[in-house]
């Protein structure tokens, strides 16, 4: 996870903290998670860092977004307010999931609860139906918790980890 550590925080927030790590290495192909508030803030995120060495002794190639995990953020944010536009404008109700196939990967956003999305970055030669189910039971179990309250805790933490990491 990005925060270091859960020590500190709520139930709910560790169980959070426990699905994405398990959704990250449960599922091949997955590269970076991004959990992201209505309001475009990044919630919760896998940790780049630790499973980069896995990825790449497998490929030589980049293999994520390049900056931050706000780098994802950004990007399933902005993903899930264009298609949130287009469905309005077609009249076609609400956006329940987005995948952008590329060439050298895949992107995946799911609307999650009052506007949360979750983002997922995988691999290109990952199974898009089993990355589409594992984020459809994070949604499933994630999606009832991630109260306004939690919402907040989880963004404070990952300010405080990030105020402690640039000390």
């Amino acid at each position: 996870m990005t925060a270091p550590s859960t020590f500190g925080l709520s139930s709910e927030a560790r169980n959070l903290h426990w699905l994405l790590t398990n959704l990250v290495e449960e599922v091949p192909g997955i590269q970076s998670v991004a959990v992201v508030s209505s309001d475009g803030l990044l919630l919760l995120s896998s940790d780049h860092a630790r499973n980069a060495e896995a990825r790449e002794a497998t490929t030589g190639k980049p293999t994520g977004p390049r900056g931050s995990s706000a780098d994802l953020a950004t990007i399933v944010s902005g993903i899930g307010s264009l298609t949130i536009g287009a469905a309005k404008l077609m009249q076609f109700g609400g956006v329940k999931h987005t995948m952008v196939a590329m060439d050298e990967g895949s992107l995946f956003v799911m609307s999650i609860s009052d506007g949360s999305l979750l983002g997922v970055h995988g691999s290109a030669d990952c199974d898009m139906s089993v990355v589409a189910y594992h984020m459809a039971l994070f949604v499933g179990r994630a999606g009832h918790v991630l109260t306004p309250e939690l919402r907040s805790e989880l963004r404070k933490s990952l300010e405080t980890a990030s105020a402690g990491s640039t000390r």
